[in-house]
Formats: structure tokens, sequence, C-alpha cells
């Protein structure tokens, strides 16, 4: 019996996969380009890096990453 992994190359690998594949990586790129997606990204990485102890600026640009 095939392997759930073993499986799953074998539909990446065929022409419905391939499409599949296509399909969800040109939504990815367009979602990416979106501003309103961007923002959202943004928001949510300012609030994840303000959670952690820090000033809550959400620069980014902390030496230690949070850590203490």
């Amino acid at each position: 019996m095939a392997s759930l992994f073993n499986k799953v190359v074998q539909f990446a690998n065929s022409p419905k996969g391939k499409q599949a594949i296509r399909q969800a990586t040109d939504k990815a790129q367009q979602l990416a380009k979106d501003p309103k997606t961007r923002a959202k990204i943004d928001d949510v990485r300012r609030r994840v890096q303000g959670g952690r102890g820090g000033n809550g600026t959400g620069t980014g640009t902390g030496g230690a990453g949070g850590l203490h």
C-alpha cells in the first residue's frame, strides 16, 4: 500500500495536480500583491510582536527578538 506522502507526490506530478498547484500559486501571488491583504498581515505582525513583552512599537528592529 502506498504511503500518504507517495500519493501526494503522485497527485502533484499528475496534470490535475500541476493545475491545482498553478492555481494556488497564482492566487497566493494575487493576494500578496493586494494592499488590503498586506495591511492585514502587517496589522497581525504588529500585534504579535507587541504581545511578546516588548514596548509595542512593532518595528521589528530589536536585537534579541524579545528574548531577555
